[in-house]
């Protein structure tokens, strides 16, 4: 009787041990997912400025229009943010940043301009890179949380502490439309 109570403690205790060990390769999934996002907000926080210096020469350019993107862009370089918030500032700037490209049909020299073209096809690409990154992410945080909140795995992430993440999504319901934009 004691070898079959200690053989049930013994399986018990290696699948507590492999749910475990899955849930915190499945959090740190998550948590590298994030870091990619920061990579590739970073990439195109740094592309921000020269984008701006670069259209600014042009005179009668929105002046506005660059001045909140400057700002904008200090919100989405916050790493602290949590996703939910993150996503906002990031949306609030795609919208800005979206202006200032069509904005920019208007001056056929800046259209023109090598730099002008180099930044725009950066920016572009950083943008597919974001997207993939976003995607991927809330890939891992669906799988973690379906994994949380699943049997038997749901009583190891209570036991050990694991806490559902949180997705990287749209919270207002216009940033989902496409951005109008008035040129003239």
């Amino acid at each position: 009787m004691l070898i079959v109570v200690s053989l049930i403690l013994v399986v018990v205790a290696v699948g507590f041990a492999a749910v475990y060990n899955s849930l915190a390769k499945m959090r740190n999934t998550v948590r590298t997912a994030w870091s990619d996002i920061d990579v590739y907000l970073k990439r195109r926080a740094d592309l921000i400025p020269a984008l701006v210096e670069t259209t600014k020469g042009y005179s009668g350019f929105e002046r506005d229009t660059l001045e909140a993107v400057t700002r904008m862009r200090s919100g989405v370089a916050d790493s602290s943010l949590p996703p939910g918030q993150r996503a906002k500032a990031v949306g609030d700037l795609e919208g800005r940043l979206i202006s200032i490209l069509a904005i920019a049909e208007q001056y056929p020299e800046l259209k023109a301009s090598a730099n002008f073209l180099k930044l725009q096809e950066e920016l572009t690409d950083t943008e597919g890179l974001v997207a993939n990154a976003r995607r991927y992410y809330n890939a891992a945080v669906r799988d973690y949380n379906t994994m949380i909140h699943s049997f038997p795995s749901g009583l190891v992430a209570a036991l050990g502490g694991f806490r559902p993440a949180e997705f990287f999504s749209i919270e207002d319901n216009a940033e989902r439309n496409a951005p109008q934009i008035g040129l003239g």
